[in-house]
C-alpha cells in the first residue's frame, strides 16, 4: 500500500479546534468524526425538503389554473418570510447605525421588488373562465388573511400609521398602554366588512381568532423596535440621503406596488360593468385596495405634503387605466 501522505497543517489545527470545542462540551470528538464517516453526502433535494416542498399543493377543484394560483401564493408568504426574517435581524442587531438600517431595507426592498414584477402571472398567467369558477370554491378564504404581510407592517412603522386614516393624528403620540385600544381601529379590519351590512366577514372573524394575539404582541414588541423608530432614533448624521432613498422606496414598494399589483388584477379579473364581482373574503377590494383611498404611509415624514396627497395617484393612472 503506498504511504497515506501526512495531514496538512492547517487540517491538524482544525481538529485541534475542534476537539478543543467538543472538549468544552463534554463530548468526544471522535464519536463525531464517525458520525461524519458514515454520513451520506449530502444531496440537493433533501437540503431544501424538495419533495415535500412540490407535494404542498392541493388543488379543490379540477381548474388545471388553480394550481398556477396555489403556487403563486406560496411564492409569495416564501419572500414574506425573507423580509421578516431582515427586520428579525435589525431587531436583535447590537449597535443601531444607517449601513445597518440600509442593508437590511434595501434586501426587502429586493424581495417586494421581485414579487411586484412577478405579479403579471396572477394579472395575466390564468384562465380568466378558470379563475372565475374555482375562484368560488375558496370561499371565504382571502389574501386578506396573510399574516405575514400584517406582520411586515407592523415592522414597518408606529403603530399609529397603520390605523384607519381618520385617527391617525389624534394617536401620533400613543404609548404601549394604548395598543389593545388602537387594534380595534388598524385599518385592515375596515377592509373585510359585509359590503350590504357592514359587519365582519367570516373572512375576518376567522383570521382575528387565529392571529390578533399574535399580531398584538408583535406590536407590543416593536413599538420601539420599528423601522421608524429605529430611523427618528438615529444619531447626528446617521440619517443619511441613501437610507431615506431606501426608506422612501419602501414606502412605495409596500404600500403602492404591491397593493395596486393586486388592485390590477382584480380589475381584470372581477371587474364587471355595471356591477363588481365581489372578492372571494366579501372585502370592498375597489375601496380596500387603491392607496389613494386608504394613503398608507409609514414614513410621512420623509414626503411632502403634495406627495402625500398624491399618494398612488400616478401608478393607477398609468398602470391600470393606461394614461
Amino acid at each position: 500500500m503506498p504511504d497515506t501522505p501526512p495531514f496538512d497543517k492547517s487540517i491538524l489545527e482544525k481538529l485541534e479546534a475542534l476537539q478543543a470545542k467538543y472538549a468544552a462540551m463534554g463530548q468526544d470528538l471522535n464519536s463525531y468524526l464517525d458520525g461524519l464517516l458514515h454520513a451520506d453526502y449530502l444531496t440537493y433535494w433533501d437540503y431544501i425538503n424538495l419533495d415535500t416542498l412540490l407535494s404542498l399543493q392541493h388543488p379543490i377543484t379540477p381548474f388545471p389554473d388553480e394550481e398556477i394560483f396555489i403556487i403563486y401564493h406560496q411564492i409569495t408568504e416564501l419572500y414574506f418570510k425573507l423580509s421578516l426574517h431582515e427586520f428579525q435581524q435589525l431587531q436583535h442587531a447590537e449597535g443601531m447605525d444607517s449601513n445597518v438600517m440600509l442593508k437590511r431595507v434595501n434586501r426587502v426592498n429586493r424581495y417586494f421588488e421581485a414579487l411586484t414584477h412577478s405579479f403579471e402571472i396572477m394579472v395575466d398567467g390564468m384562465d380568466k373562465e378558470q379563475f372565475l369558477k374555482f375562484r368560488m370554491s375558496l370561499l371565504p378564504a382571502s389574501g386578506f388573511q396573510s399574516a405575514q404581510y400584517r406582520m411586515i407592517e407592523i415592522h414597518s412603522t408606529s403603530f399609529d400609521r397603520l390605523l384607519k386614516e381618520e385617527f391617525r393624528e389624534a394617536h401620533a403620540n400613543h404609548t404601549p398602554g394604548d395598543l389593545v385600544d388602537l387594534f380595534d381601529k388598524i385599518y385592515w379590519k375596515a377592509g373585510a366588512v359585509e359590503l350590504a351590512s357592514g359587519n365582519k366577514t367570516l373572512t375576518l372573524r376567522q383570521f382575528e381568532q387565529k392571529y390578533d394575539d399574535t399580531l398584538m404582541e408583535l406590536a407590543e414588541n416593536c413599538f420601539e423596535g420599528n423601522l421608524r423608530s429605529f430611523w427618528n432614533n438615529l444619531g447626528p448624521g446617521q440619517q443619511t440621503d441613501e437610507l431615506r432613498l431606501a426608506l422612501r422606496w419602501l414606502d412605495v414598494n409596500v404600500n403602492i406596488n404591491w397593493p395596486l399589483s393586486h388592485y390590477k388584477s382584480a380589475v381584470r379579473y372581477l371587474q364587471k360593468n355595471p356591477e363588481d364581482i365581489a372578492a372571494t373574503g366579501g372585502t370592498n377590494w375597489q375601496k380596500y385596495l387603491p392607496p389613494r383611498f386608504q394613503k398608507r404611509i409609514f414614513y410621512p415624514e420623509l414626503w411632502s405634503e403634495q406627495e402625500q396627497a398624491d399618494w398612488g395617484k400616478g401608478w393607477v393612472e398609468k398602470e391600470v387605466f393606461g394614461r
